[in-house]
């Protein structure tokens, strides 16, 4: 257990660039991952949210009751802003449908669990962010399709219903089964807990390797335009997740708290969509795989400049 805890901080503290290598290599050199299958996406992020569900305890939902205001302002911040942005972004850049799907799916879905790891980095607000991260993966089953049909709707057809099924089959029901292992079983999940980071950034790390090998071809041949949509919804993400905390009068460790959990998105969640409900359109899964890699840059340099701001 030892030599895994100590393998599970070596992988949190690189996350970022073993993500980047990992991507490298699976664009490059395809063939070398394509043992990885995209069929296997949706049971990887069920098992980083599985172990979400692990870390969970009631405590954590106490906190919404406890303040409601904070907690219902993240939560409008988070399926308001990111998913116009997507949508004015496929705009702005005139995406094809195939590209703009995926970008789409990438804002309607909920925040990212690293985004709660950024924000106690950044000194921000790590109970408001947890609570956050709850609360609109616990809506993601109605708002994320809804949301999708609202900005993509004219354009591909978008199943609601399956849509709903299966955030609850990929994202809720494991949440709620880690909750359960946690409650009769809490002196294991404490164990386990150590090394969650490894597991978690496992599933991560070959949802990415799945798709970027899957596509590789394609993504050479629009990668920059993808990467360049990615870096501008997730930065203005972070800006207007702190611009609005800031406008409702909150104090600097929620505005930050809200900035990451904003600007960070759960991404495979968006690519296990795409894969399953767009199959028809290939590319749609890659902006998906790319937040991935570029979240998880970008979050921990905004983290270390809002820690920053408190030595100056």
């Amino acid at each position: 257990m030892k030599v895994l805890e100590k393998l599970s901080e070596f992988v949190s503290k690189w996350m970022a660039l073993i993500v980047i290598v990992i991507a490298a290599l699976a664009l490059l050199m395809p063939a070398s991952l394509s043992w990885v299958k995209t069929s296997w996406v949706n049971t990887l992020l069920g098992i980083v949210m599985f172990g979400m569900g692990l870390t969970l305890r009631a405590s954590d939902f106490a906190e919404v009751f406890r303040r409601p205001k904070d907690v219902v302002i993240g939560a409008v911040c988070q399926f308001t802003l990111m998913p116009l942005l997507a949508f004015l972004l496929t705009k702005l850049f005139r995406l094809e449908p195939e590209l703009a799907i995926g970008v789409i799916l990438v804002g309607t879905c909920p925040g990212g669990t690293s985004s709660n790891v950024m924000t106690y980095l950044s000194g921000g607000d790590v109970a408001l962010s947890v609570s956050m991260t709850s609360v609109s993966t616990l809506l993601a089953p109605l708002m994320t399709p809804l949301l999708t049909l609202l900005y993509a709707g004219q354009t591909v057809n978008v199943r609601v219903l399956a849509m709903f099924v299966s955030v609850i089959k990929v994202v809720l029901l494991p949440i709620v089964l880690g909750l359960i292992v946690n409650y009769f079983f809490r002196s294991l999940t404490e164990r386990l807990v150590r090394v969650l980071p490894l597991l978690s950034a496992t599933a991560i790390i070959l949802i990415i390797a799945a798709v970027v090998s899957a596509n590789a071809a394609r993504l050479m041949r629009s990668g920059l335009l993808i990467v360049a949509v990615v870096i501008c919804h997730n930065l203005l993400g972070y800006c207007t997740g702190y611009a609005a905390a800031k406008l409702t009068g909150m104090d600097l460790t929620k505005c930050r708290a809200i900035s990451i959990e904003v600007g960070m998105q759960n991404s495979g969640l968006a690519t296990s969509l795409a894969a399953t409900h767009f199959a028809q359109y290939p590319l749609a899964t890659i902006p998906g795989a790319v937040f991935s890699v570029w979240h998880n840059i970008s979050g921990a340099l905004l983290a270390d400049f809002y820690k920053s701001q408190n030595r100056l």
